[in-house]
């Protein structure tokens, strides 16, 4: 009995020690339970928190971002801005250098002279529309003369680029400024154009005779003007030697119509060569060009020819293979300006076509409608060769106004074959107040070449050299104007006792003296280039000490740089470049007309 009870109460015991156990255990684990429930809030809340504080952290920088976003923008363009204003600002300052334009810049905040006082200053008389005179035009204080400009042509021609229009490689609107244009200043009328041709110029009385030579005539197609200073500025012809036949057969490459002609006929002859049943014999005629002068002008032209022909007429004209391009000089060889290795350079590249051919030692003795007589110089053998096309570019001759002037003043003075013999200051030997400059003019002492770079600085020189002497004039236009005999009695004593030139300009002592204190022309040769074909070019620059050559297409390059550079305005720059853009994508106009 008493271990019965006893392993009850063992029982019991033990099962209360389980229960507790298992109490104890449920409690334990409740509590782990609640303790990691509690653990793992926390870490669900402070979570939540580092989210939360990560999303604010990504919205300040978007915040940021998106506020440093405009200033970084703002600091590109200020950037590429400021790079761009600092290459446009770089391009102003050395088209400023290169075309000696600074004082253009100044002349814009001087005070000028209302019109009223303007018809009553000094007049100035301007023949021609060149390199020379609207070079002058530029530089000349308008507001202080009363300037008139005569020309058959009221456009300037830039005419390094002239070469270009005959193959189309340029249009020749694209190098044509209106000369109007430089009329107008300051929004007021400061020089009178006049679209006629001087026929002659009285010295004495100080009277040029003017005519109408346009296509349409009114009622007046002749008038006179009187001059107080006449600048001669009209270039210079086509020099033909006299050979018979040159004036009536030739092309030459001068005017605008030069380049029409010259264009016209080189498609004429090849549309003419394309006909059913044309004869060999007369399609080797046709197809022979011939291009006289081996100087820079004929060398390029017979470049740009070259060219047309492989780019563009071979594509499109069967027979244009059979195209012979004849260079002919009277010189052992051409382009004499240049260094000897440039014209060997030269010479050995446009023979390398099949097509070009260089005839050295040959002068042109005649012409004829479909031939020419040529004579070896070392031989003189002559012989006779038939031609399609004759482009003639041999020199410069005075133009009939030039000669009429020389023949006026007399030939005891103006005895020089070239032009109107001038003295340092670009006064007309013999003459009260006529001044020449550009290929009208000659000075025997100091002779330059007659080019477009010779011209614009001597226009450039005079019409600052006018500036400078505007009140002298001035006085001197007066003095005539109220006592016109005393001042003739006056200018004749004064011819009796000077020399030469001492009494060309001024009618009195003072003006004289006051010219002679200027600083005498000087001319800064700037180098010389030619294109020679095939995108390549070549440059010659002399020093004082040295010369330097170069040659090739870096060159080529160069000399576009440059003649863009010297291109007068925005807008023949923009055309130009067009121009050259659109022959060299989509090739050259093939059409006539």
């Amino acid at each position: 009995m008493i271990s019965r009870a006893f392993s009850k109460v063992n029982k019991n015991q033990l099962i209360k020690t389980v229960s507790t156990s298992r109490i104890v255990a449920c409690k334990n684990n409740q509590s782990q339970f609640i303790q990691r429930f509690s653990t793992s809030t926390e870490n669900n809340n402070s979570n939540n928190s580092n989210n939360e504080h990560q999303q604010q952290q990504q919205q300040q920088q978007q915040q940021q971002q998106q506020q440093q976003e405009p200033k970084k923008k703002m600091n590109k363009l200020a950037f590429w801005g400021g790079l761009a204003a600092a290459g446009l600002g770089g391009f102003w300052v050395i088209d400023m250098i290169v075309n000696d334009d600074f004082d253009s810049v100044t002349d814009k905040f001087r005070t000028r002279l209302p019109e009223s006082e303007r018809k009553k200053r000094p007049k100035v008389v301007i023949l021609g529309t060149g390199w020379g005179s609207l070079c002058f035009l530029r530089k000349l204080h308008t507001d202080l003369f009363d300037v008139t400009i005569v020309s058959p042509r009221n456009y300037f021609l830039f005419t390094p680029l002239l070469v270009g229009g005959t193959t189309g490689t340029v249009e020749v609107r694209s190098i044509m400024e209106p000369i109007r244009k430089y009329c107008k200043r300051a929004d007021a009328e400061d020089a009178t154009f006049y679209e006629a041709e001087c026929l002659s110029v009285d010295p004495v009385s100080k009277k040029i005779k003017c005519f109408d030579n346009s296509a349409v005539k009114g009622e007046v197609s002749e008038f006179e003007l009187e001059y107080d200073h006449l600048i001669v500025g009209v270039g210079a012809d086509n020099q033909t030697f006299g050979i018979p036949g040159v004036k009536e057969n030739a092309c030459f490459l001068k005017e605008i119509n030069d380049t029409r002609n010259i264009r016209d006929k080189i498609l004429d002859c090849l549309e003419t060569a394309s006909y059913p049943g044309q004869p060999e014999k007369e399609i080797d005629r046709l197809l022979n060009f011939v291009v006289v002068g081996g100087g820079p002008s004929g060398v390029e032209f017979t470049a740009e020819l070259n060219d047309f022909l492989q780019s563009d007429l071979l594509k499109t004209y069967p027979l244009a293979k059979r195209i012979n391009v004849t260079l002919v000089e009277a010189l052992p060889h051409i382009l004499t300006i240049f260094d000897k290795k440039i014209i060997d350079h030269v010479e050995k590249r446009l023979q390398s076509s099949n097509n070009t051919k260089i005839w050295t030692k040959t002068a042109v003795v005649g012409v004829r409608e479909k031939e020419i007589t040529v004579k070896n110089t070392a031989t003189k053998e002559e012989s006779v060769h038939p031609y399609g096309l004759l482009v003639w570019a041999t020199g410069n001759t005075p133009r009939k106004i030039t000669t009429q002037i020389m023949q006026s003043i007399g030939p005891n003075i103006q005895n020089n074959r070239r032009g109107l013999v001038v003295d340092d200051y670009f006064r007309v030997a013999g003459s009260d107040g006529i001044w020449s400059i550009g290929d009208a003019s000659i000075n025997p002492s100091k002779p330059l070449a007659q080019t477009a770079q010779v011209a614009s600085q001597q226009g450039r020189y005079l019409g600052r050299l006018f500036n400078q002497l505007a009140e002298e004039m001035n006085n001197d236009a007066i003095k005539k104007r109220e006592n016109p005999e005393a001042h003739k009695e006056e200018k004749e004593k004064q011819q009796e006792k000077a020399n030469l030139f001492n009494s060309i300009t001024g009618s009195n002592k003072s003006f004289e003296e006051a010219v002679k204190e200027k600083p005498l022309f000087k001319y800064k040769h700037m180098g010389t280039l030619a294109y020679v074909g095939d995108h390549q070019a070549v440059a010659e620059f002399k020093g004082d000490h040295s010369t330097t050559v170069s040659e090739g297409y870096i060159t080529y390059y160069l000399w576009r740089s440059v003649y863009f550079t010297k291109l007068l305005s925005i807008r023949n720059r923009a055309l130009v470049s067009f121009d050259w853009l659109k022959s060299s994508v989509f090739g050259r106009d093939i059409s006539r007309g």
